[in-house]
């Protein structure tokens, strides 16, 4: 950010101007601010709060002082040698294909999230078999399927016209077939089979006509009963004793083919016939219209399929917000003195910046880093705050002298504006990378993509920038003797054409002062400071921080798995139909017992049972549709008149229990050698989770029961895996806020040259924080890993926007606070509102993505660029003045040391 006064924009972070020049602009001049806040016997100087520190920023200053003399002697050989970098770094693009890792489940789920490791020993201890005995409750991971869901356009889809509709569908889709490299396979050579055939897609099916009286949620088909709790929705139930009861009605019904993936051959062949299935099916809907049925169709594809799609979709963007930056800067840069307007090299600046995305990213594609989808937001965001930076490279420059020397313009230019861009590009990188912190690899990828470009912006602004801007400085310093000699001439051609196309010499080669410098100034600081105003703000605020608490504790956590597919995708129809038909009945839970257990022994039954009994008083579980093997097996012994308790029968009547009930064959894992039960399964039925709200408690009492019982259970389901980040999510966002807001403040002590500044630094920090927190709740935005880069982000754009004004006001020599405050309005308050406007329109482009992930992004950013520039322009100033006696202007003090403040 930067301010188009020249005379009066010196910043906290850059050595004061001289004392001759301030003199002569008419300002008083300022004590030196050298050292460490300490006279040269130890003893430290304060007067009120206005102790001054920059042990760091002094020999700052000085190193890039330097180094603006270099750059400006060789500018040639930092510009090509930048260019050479980023060409070099640049061929990493040749490896992205290779580096592209957009697994949902490995981007999305927390590295070492406790439901993978449940998983490992359900397939551990319960291995699946596709081939002959495939049971869609038993699968530990989701499966590898094709689904229709079939929702009734009339009251009922359970009426013998729709029936027959329902069953030529089915056999369209068991029709279909594909041809690989091995040959010709259909769904029958392909579909997981059950000791009768291929799994039926739905119970209902096995029907060639419904029978007259169906009951819900369980289904008697001669000695076996069939859970239909998520095969059948949108019931209407009539007469019976609960809680079974006569299926009256039915509006939806879900289909769902399961394929095998026992073999790697069996897997890759099943996901062929589901790419097949996706082609036909898509293009037979849209051909063929289903009278009396509305279809929506999914596979176990489709998520992935749909979620790698979202990069293709925002590419056409970044060309937009390229383009827009560009306009901006442009825009922002002119001048009506031709001669030190900057429009062009502010429009190098936006190169520059895509110079560090294509070097940042090309290194880190040589370094092997995975890229996710996540990071295709950076450069967006890249393009805003790397193009600000060079802003304040601008505003530096053109309060430099023509008289002055190329070198030392560049050298008071780098000393002024290159430890600003230092210490912002400090608090940014740092942000990020303390990001690196979470458990998800989505959001560490993301974050040293996009920390590593800030590097690298840095970089390029102090190199090759500066060099374009030394060049540029050549090329004013010959357009301002052109001017001159022509303008000697009297009468001349050139003379006139040159005063009317806007070519002429300032006085002392600055520009005027900004119209927005003026509107600060003179209308919206003497407004802002008006009692009324004051008291209009402080209610404002109080509104604003009560929306945001009572936001905060609105907001849902979790990714919705329908957020990772684009808006128009075929998926979010089944989606929505799924949670407004199938959402009372949850996941159908396993309990694992996978240690040796004497059942047989009255009191380990009594313990395991009442483990069992407390799981299903869970308030999300019905224990009425729980399914275990040992009850069932401790009736089948009574019938038969055997003794439970006895271990030889016990073991024994194993086997004819299975004979008469296979369904419990693969609940049962026995060591005949050792004639032991070394690992059981038993299920419980989760109902009404249909928020995450819901699913995460379910999880956490689950397994806090599990975790009680004598006996060690193991809770799992495939679902699980996702529910794991309700976890971590809040607690890990929490660590990750308060360890960079930690780091801020420390920063900020360092590098601003005043302690109390540092403490409003940190106010805003936590104040922007909870604000963009809450108000995620009012625009649909979850909190979830994707949400969380944003929050991350807000910490190190709190800084930028709260800083310059909260320091401009404490080092103000105004004499009351309200002239303070418009003092720093004066300063800083374009800045602000020209460094918000840059990162917006970098980002504004995702605005129109038709994806959740960016448009998320766009969301958020938009809220804390609003709330960190509504924090600099509005509340910090006028609270600021409620504390104006904390930063008195400097007093004299006679026979003061030098060094000190």
């Amino acid at each position: 950010m930067y301010s188009s006064r020249p005379e009066t924009a010196y910043r906290w972070w850059s050595p004061p101007p001289p004392e001759s020049l301030l003199k002569q602009q008419g300002h008083l001049p300022l004590p030196p601010v050298v050292g460490c806040g300490k006279c040269q016997d130890g003893a430290p100087r304060v007067r009120g709060f206005q102790w001054h520190t920059n042990c760091i920023e002094a020999p700052l200053s000085r190193l890039f002082g330097g180094l603006g003399r270099c750059v400006a002697r060789y500018p040639w050989l930092f510009l090509l040698s930048s260019l050479l970098l980023s060409a070099g770094l640049g061929t990493g693009f040749m490896f992205l294909e290779q580096r592209k890792t957009d697994d949902i489940e490995e981007q999305f789920t927390p590295v070492g999230g406790p439901a993978k490791g449940e998983r490992s020993l359900a397939q551990k201890y319960f291995p699946t078999n596709d081939s002959e005995s495939f049971s869609a409750s038993r699968l530990t991971t989701e499966g590898t399927f094709a689904s229709l869901l079939l929702v009734s356009t009339s009251d009922s889809l359970l009426t013998s016209t729709t029936w027959m509709q329902i069953r030529r569908l089915d056999n369209f889709v068991r029709n279909i077939s594909t041809t690989d490299a091995d040959g010709f396979s259909t769904y029958k050579n392909l579909c997981a089979q059950t000791l009768s055939g291929c799994s039926l897609s739905n119970p209902l099916l096995e029907f060639q006509v419904l029978p007259s009286k169906l009951t819900f949620p369980f289904m008697v088909n001669g000695p076996v009963s069939v859970f239909l709790g998520n095969s059948v929705g949108g019931v209407q139930l009539g007469p019976g004793l609960a809680p079974n009861r006569i299926l009256e009605k039915a509006k939806a019904l879900k289909l769902i083919y399961y394929l095998r993936e026992d073999s790697e051959q069996d897997r890759q062949k099943s996901r062929e016939w589901l790419r097949t299935f996706l082609r036909i099916m898509g293009s037979e809907l849209r051909n063929q219209k289903q009278e009396n049925l509305e279809v929506s169709y999914f596979t176990s594809l489709s998520r992935q399929q749909e979620f790698e799609g979202n990069v293709k979709e925002v590419i056409p963007l970044f060309s937009v917000s390229y383009f827009l930056i560009i306009f901006f800067s442009i825009v922002s840069c002119y001048r009506m003195n031709h001669i030190i307007s900057k429009m062009w090299v502010a429009a190098f600046g936006v190169i520059s910046a895509g110079l560090a995305v294509l070097s940042s990213f090309g290194l880190l594609l040589h370094c092997g880093i995975p890229f996710v989808v996540t990071v295709s937001n950076a450069p967006f965001l890249i393009l805003g705050v790397g193009v600000d930076d060079t802003f304040i490279m601008i505003s530096a420059w053109q309060k430099t002298k023509l008289i002055h020397s190329i070198e030392q313009r560049l050298a008071d230019t780098y000393a002024e504006a290159a430890v600003s861009i230092t210490i912002t590009t400090l608090t940014d990188v740092l942000a990020f990378y303390i990001g690196f912190m979470t458990p998800f690899k989505s959001v560490q990828a993301f974050c040293i993509y996009t920390g590593t470009t800030f590097l690298f912006c840095f970089l390029y602004n102090i190199t090759c920038f500066g060099a374009f801007l030394a060049l540029n400085g050549k090329v004013e310093v010959y357009l301002n003797q052109f001017v001159f000699q022509q303008k000697q001439e009297k009468n001349s051609c050139a003379k006139k054409i040159l005063c009317r196309k806007g070519f002429y010499i300032s006085p002392n080669g600055e520009e005027e002062t900004h119209a927005m410098n003026i509107f600060f100034r003179k209308y919206y600081g003497p407004l802002l400071t008006k009692k009324v105003s004051k008291l209009f703000v402080v209610l404002l605020y109080a509104g604003y921080l009560a929306a945001s608490i009572y936001g905060c504790f609105q907001i849902q956590e979790g990714i919705d798995l329908r957020n990772l597919a684009n808006d128009n995708s075929y998926v979010i129809p089944y989606y929505s139909k799924e949670k407004e038909y199938f959402s009372e009945f949850g996941p159908r839970v396993m309990v694992l017992v996978t240690k040796s257990v004497s059942y047989w022994d009255e009191l380990t039954r009594y313990e395991l049972n009442d483990c069992l009994k407390s799981l299903e008083s869970n308030d999300y579980v019905n224990a009425t549709f729980s399914e275990s093997w040992l009850t069932t097996y401790e009736v089948y012994l009574t019938i038969v008149h055997q003794n439970i308790n006895n271990r030889t029968i016990f073991l024994n009547f194993i086997d004819p229990f299975l004979e008469k009930f296979p369904q419990f064959k693969w609940d049962i894992k026995m060591n005949r050698t050792t004639q032991e039960i070394f690992s059981s399964r038993f299920f419980i039925q989760s109902v009404n989770v249909n928020t995450s709200v819901y699913e995460k408690m379910m999880l956490n009492q689950l397994r806090n029961t599990a975790a009680q019982c004598r006996i060690p259970l193991t809770v799992y389901h495939p679902a699980f895996i996702y529910f794991d980040q309700y976890a971590v999510i809040v607690d890990n966002t929490i660590q990750n806020v308060v360890v960079a807001a930690g780091a801020m403040l420390i920063i900020s002590l360092l590098f601003i040259p005043n302690p109390l500044c540092s403490l409003w630094v940190t106010f805003a920090i936590a104040s922007v924080i909870v604000g963009v927190a809450g108000f995620m709740s009012y625009w649909n935005v979850n909190l979830d890993s994707i949400s969380m880069i944003n929050l991350i982000i807000c910490i190190g754009f709190s800084v930028d926007f709260s800083a310059h004004v909260s320091y401009a006001f404490v080092s103000s020599d105004a004499t009351n606070a309200n002239q303070k405050a418009i003092e720093a309005l004066d300063l800083l308050g374009y800045p602000v509102v020209q460094g918000a406007a840059s990162t917006i329109i970098g980002v504004i482009a995702l605005a129109a993505a038709n994806a959740y992930i960016f448009r998320t992004f766009f969301k958020i950013m938009f809220l804390v660029i609003l709330f960190g520039a509504a924090h600099g322009l509005i509340f910090i100033p006028v609270f600021l003045t409620f504390f104006g006696i904390c930063s008195k202007a400097h007093e004299k003090t006679p026979d003061r040391d030098p060094d000190c403040p």
